[in-house]
């Protein structure tokens, strides 16, 4: 591996270093939902999802589509369903 590609793999362990990213991924993990959904669900401000939401989507974690005024978010792919559920079973081993 090349140092650009370790810097980029750390980069990426320091987005997932943070439990409120944590808690909206794994929130996501069960589909789409809006910054409404979100904030609610984990009984946050949607301002402050909305800061995270923009720090996932700028490091490729999630995606965004818009219908009408709402947008909604999910995960880019499965790759990050998977990071997430291998973290997991690491920690309840």
């Amino acid at each position: 591996m090349s140092t650009e590609e370790f810097e980029s793999l750390a980069q990426l362990f320091k987005i997932f270093g943070t439990p409120t990213r944590l808690q909206i991924l794994f929130c996501l993990m069960g589909g789409e939902k809006c910054v409404y959904d979100i904030a609610d669900e984990l009984g946050m401000s949607q301002s402050a999802i909305s800061h995270q939401l923009s720090i996932l989507k700028e490091n490729r974690l999630i995606k965004n589509r818009r219908e009408g005024k709402t947008i909604y978010y999910s995960l880019l792919d499965s790759h990050v369903m998977t990071i997430i559920e291998q973290g997991l079973d690491h920690v309840r081993e």
